[in-house]
């Protein structure tokens, strides 16, 4: 295992999710001076979200043919570039622009992370391929709390601050990722030749396909409706913006120990198995942890997010295998529907709470 490299890109993985993850306590923040209704937020989120999900499967298809070269860093660099110039939004028009261009780069470095992470990962390429993803759940829970501590000392004009962080992973992955992926054919072919004996009818393959697309919906759906309407829920509570900031943080960090524990689940017992029950544990956990207070809060919160994400790495390595000689692009792709279904129905639940609330 090439832990350098891992590392590197593990670490750009976590720095663009601090940046990404920041989007929805950036919109509770100005939705006053703004003001923004509810529904106006989740197609805030819904725009920033389609504009980096949508273009990750040409963006994997691009890091296939460079075979992982230059694009972590490059989007690293694209995005916090952005990032820096949303203190002087002079509307919310000007707002979502920023921050959709900016997610371009978000969109690079999430599709090539994967396969990097996967080739550094030599013969463990399914643990590295966790480590990559829990490095990115642990940047969704860290954003929520160090934009909250930001805002509420500095107001936006301080988030520059943390995009300036952001330069160091951008030096370590130009230095450190410049040898092109490896490919294994011999490995590929094995893996084509074992989806192949697990069913080679086309229908059996849409049947597949049919069951990850509804899998991906119901979890996409709920994971992203609670990260962008948490803070304004919890707002709407009392809270100021440092303490729910670290609240939807445990909800989100939750999710990342969850994402380790799904994907050592899943090499040890029936992945379907492990994502039906899972799914089922999360649906009660997701209820009580929106009343509870003090300590019932940061467990049931943690259990809901964990639960919730224990899927999330067995989907995508599932998915990988269905293609195994385009990795990147089928990733892309995959991730790319979780985050935009996610948004899409975070929107609609937008218009649904300007009609009866969020409480």
């Amino acid at each position: 295992m090439n832990l350098k490299r891992l590392l590197s890109i593990s670490t750009g993985h976590l720095t663009i999710d601090i940046l990404n993850s920041s989007v929805y306590m950036i919109l509770t923040a100005v939705s006053i001076p703004f003001g923004l209704s509810l529904s106006q937020m989740g197609m805030g989120a819904l725009i920033y979200t389609l504009v980096g999900s949508l273009t990750q499967p040409l963006f994997g298809a691009w890091a296939d043919r460079l075979r992982g070269r230059w694009l972590g860093p490059l989007g690293l660099l694209w995005t916090l570039s952005f990032y820096m110039f949303i203190p002087w939004a002079p509307n919310f028009a000007m707002l979502i622009g920023c921050l959709t261009i900016g997610a371009l780069g978000s969109a690079a470095l999430h599709a090539v992370g994967m396969i990097i992470a996967s080739d550094a990962g030599g013969k463990h390429p399914t643990t590295a391929t966790s480590i990559f993803f829990v490095m990115g759940q642990s940047g969704l829970a860290l954003g929520p709390s160090l934009s909250g501590l930001v805002i509420a000392s500095w107001g936006l004009r301080g988030l520059p601050f943390m995009a300036i962080f952001a330069v160091i992973p951008v030096i370590s992955m130009f230095f450190l990722l410049r040898a092109p992926v490896h490919y294994d054919p011999v490995a590929m072919g094995a893996a084509s030749a074992n989806g192949g004996r697990k069913g080679n009818s086309a229908s059996i393959k849409w049947g597949v396909i049919g069951a990850f697309v509804l899998l991906i919906l119901l979890r996409s759906a709920t994971m992203q409706t609670y990260t962008i309407f948490l803070p304004k829920f919890l707002e709407g509570r009392g809270y100021l913006p440092g303490a729910y900031g670290f609240m939807v943080g445990i909800f989100v960090f939750g999710g990342a120990i969850g994402t380790f524990c799904g994907g050592m689940l899943g090499d040890k017992f029936n992945r379907r198995l492990v994502i039906f029950t899972s799914s089922v544990l999360a649906v009660p956990f997701c209820y009580l942890f929106l009343g509870a207070d003090g300590w019932l809060y940061y467990v049931t919160a943690a259990l809901a997010g964990g639960l919730l994400n224990i899927s999330h790495s067995i989907l995508i390595v599932m998915a990988q295998a269905l293609l195994p000689r385009q990795k990147g692009m089928m990733g892309g792709a995959t991730l790319g529907f979780m985050f935009a279904s996610g948004a899409v129905t975070a929107w609609l639940a937008g218009l649904v709470a300007d009609q009866i609330g969020l409480t």
